[in-house]
């Protein structure tokens, strides 16, 4: 049985579904062209469903939120206390029916079991998956259960699905012990072979709020702080009732202290300790009672230069502001950027995605979209893990990343750096980079060890050791070295240098892949439904025949590393024979060179734009021709033309362009835009790993 949808639903209260439910988004996305999410019953009196929403944000699903939502929960015990049931879920299956004519898969996420719970006696969602004729999903929720109630209940719950007519895909089972996991999927597939199901770990900090959920439940106004700050995860809360000499033997990091504002010695304290080198890292300060701090401590604290810790002031006393903070549930929404990046990396490591995508209907992928690519970039990496050094980690962004890219496991980081510097900012920016190393680029011993081996290698063509040395206290060439000495297996720079910067130490150190003369780049330009390899569009100004025919290779040679069928278009102002002169004539030259070399690939050239992406032009221009109109990888005749056309292709139609990536290094090396966003870096980084995979050091 194959289907386009599937019904996500926790049977019990807090069973996590919209974690599954993000895990599962992310992977429809990556093989979908066109996903819509959709919940069946909202909240009564709900302005805007906070699951809907937050997919909606979060995935960028071109989608209205009417079309993803239902009816309230009042209509539907009206409708059953009148029996017109049967009406509302024909309506149902209209809606779900209509999304399935413009969008190639449905995400359905039911409404938490507990809600109905005292209205009917049997599970309303089950009902509902029942009449929409989709699989079924359930979320159990394991927190303090043995093993033996947890497979009892992966049993009733497998029965009751089937009772009830619907297919049973497969069962998740959230926030198991981590630390009798293994024990419960081993008795699992033993007892129980004929069920599928996926087994997630506890994790407290999904269960814990954000200061930005506090400030809306407490109704607070930010005196000290900025949105970036509201994201931090608050670990505890602690009342301020003692005198100073105890107080900070009492917290601890990522506790929330609730103080009344003229509580000054509390308030400087808490400054001290969250700048001191062994002292806790409070996540804030509640100001409790209304009680703002006297204005010549407010001008102290933002004299202060760096990030300071985030207050927030309250109208209710530190008693009763105490109990609301207890009343605050659990949330995920569009800006929990730590809680989703965590989310998704609990789904990553707990789910076998091949096992899974086979229960799914298997679509035709006639298309690629960016977010299809992007999410085929992560698990790409993923498969293999490789050692990336970051040398720029004086940069926040490159710390969020960071954080990023070692929560899912795209690879494993290493910083260069002062190591307590970089905790401390990290600290200040409420970054975890647990996992991640830090190297010191001022260790003697291997500034000394790889001034020696450049020395060797460079001599011949008139480096001095001292200029050697030198070279090694900058951290492009030290973080190359690390890559020549296989500490690392790749690198990505450029967030604070530039573009020679990065470039000029590996071709010093790396060098080119034998038989390559000359590095080069491409963008991948990821547009509505397809992803196009531009060349080169960022390193060699105005390349020959011999240097663009090399281009040409390399930049087929990386489409097909990253799964886009190379068909290469030699671009220039002329189609065909039509035309004549140098710079057509380099190109013409390029193109024979390339069939000479490399005649199993496709290949036009020279070519117009229009002929080699639109397939009208080309019947025109080109008949017959394999490559024009559908070209895949587009070689640029110059730097000028490259950079330029990729510029207002990125800004006519939103394309999102992911690069430079550089090709024909022996060992990866990447450079980054030093507008870069954090987005941007982990793309790279990922891109980075994956270019290691096939990597041989010579």
């Amino acid at each position: 049985m194959q289907h386009q949808s599937i019904y996500v639903a926790s049977i019990e209260p807090r069973s996590g579904s919209l974690l599954v439910s993000i895990g599962i988004m992310e992977m429809l996305k990556g093989h979908y062209e066109k996903v819509a999410f959709f919940r069946p019953i909202i909240a009564d009196g709900c302005k805007e469903d906070e699951s809907v929403t937050f997919m909606i944000e979060h995935f960028d699903l071109k989608i209205a939120y009417d079309a993803c939502v239902g009816f309230e929960a009042g209509k539907y015990v009206e409708a059953f206390a009148q029996n017109r049931q049967e009406e509302l879920l024909e309506a149902l299956i209209g809606k779900v029916s209509a999304l399935h004519e413009g969008y190639d898969f449905v995400l359905i996420e039911g409404y938490p079991r507990d809600a109905f719970s005292h209205l009917f006696d049997f599970d309303i969602n089950l009902a509902i998956a029942r009449n929409l004729g989709t699989a079924y999903v359930p979320v159990l929720n394991a927190h303090e259960k043995t093993t033996e109630q947890i497979l009892q209940e992966l049993q009733i719950t497998d029965e009751i699905i089937r009772q009830e007519g619907c297919y049973h895909l497969v069962s998740f089972v959230n926030r198991c012990n981590p630390d009798t996991i293994d024990q419960l999927k081993e008795k699992f597939q033993k007892e129980k072979p004929d069920l599928n199901a996926f087994f997630i770990p506890e994790h407290p900090q999904l269960n814990r709020p954000t200061l930005s959920e506090i400030e809306e439940h407490l109704d607070t106004k930010l005196l000290i702080g900025d949105t970036t700050d509201l994201q931090r995860i608050v670990h505890g809360y602690k009342i301020a009732a003692m005198g100073a000499e105890n107080y900070l033997t009492h917290i601890n990091n990522h506790d929330l202290v609730i103080v009344p504002g003229d509580r000054s010695e509390i308030i400087m304290l808490s400054l001290l300790s969250y700048y001191g080198k062994n002292h806790p890292n409070i996540a804030a300060i509640v100001l409790s009672g209304g009680i703002a701090p006297h204005s010549a401590i407010m001008k102290l604290i933002e004299d202060f230069e760096e990030r300071t810790i985030p207050m927030m002031l309250v109208e209710s006393d530190s008693y009763r502001t105490a109990l609301k903070l207890e009343q605050i549930p659990p949330r995920i929404v569009a800006s929990s950027t730590q809680k989703i990046t965590l989310a998704k990396a609990l789904f990553d490591e707990a789910v076998d995605k091949e096992k899974l995508r086979t229960l799914f209907k298997e679509q035709p992928e006639e298309i690629l979209t960016p977010t299809m690519f992007l999410y085929r970039l992560v698990e790409k990496a993923r498969s293999d893990k490789q050692r990336i050094v970051l040398p720029e980690s004086d940069d926040d962004r490159i710390l969020r990343a960071a954080e990023i890219i070692t929560h899912r496991s795209i690879a494993d980081i290493i910083l260069l750096g002062d190591e307590e510097k970089i905790v401390r900012r990290c600290k200040a920016l409420g970054i975890d980079l647990n996992g991640v190393q830090i190297t010191d680029p001022n260790d003697a011993k291997m500034q000394e060890s790889f001034a020696q081996h450049f020395y060797e290698m460079r001599k011949k063509k008139g480096l001095t050791l001292g200029a050697a040395r030198d070279a090694m206290t900058h951290l492009s060439y030290f973080a190359t070295m690390m890559v020549y000495e296989g500490m690392a297996d790749g690198m990505v720079s450029g967030a604070t240098h530039t573009t020679a910067d990065t470039i000029r130490p590996a071709l010093q150190i790396i060098k080119t892949i034998p038989g390559v003369k000359i590095v080069s780049s491409v963008f991948f330009m990821c547009l509505e439904t397809r992803v196009l390899v531009y060349g080169d569009c960022a390193v060699n100004l105005d390349p020959t025949a011999e240097e663009l025919a090399q281009i040409a290779i390399s930049s087929a040679d990386t489409a097909q590393q990253f799964g886009i069928e190379p068909k290469v278009a030699m671009l220039s102002y002329s189609t065909g024979s039509s035309g004549h002169g140098p710079d057509v004539e380099k190109v013409r030259k390029a193109t024979q060179l390339v069939q000479q070399m490399r005649p199993e690939l496709l290949i036009e050239g020279p070519i117009q734009y229009d002929a080699a992406i639109d397939e009208e032009v080309a019947k025109k221009k080109l008949p017959g021709s394999k490559v024009a109109g559908h070209a895949t990888v587009f070689i640029f005749p110059d730097l000028n033309t490259g950079n330029n056309t990729y510029k207002a292709v990125q800004r006519a139609t939103g394309a999102l362009a992911i690069g430079p990536v550089l090709q024909g290094l022996k060992l990866p090396v990447n450079d980054l835009s030093r507008g870069c966003s954090v987005e941007d870096i982990v793309n790279t980084v990922a891109i980075t790993a994956i270019q290691a995979h096939s990597k041989v050091r010579v």
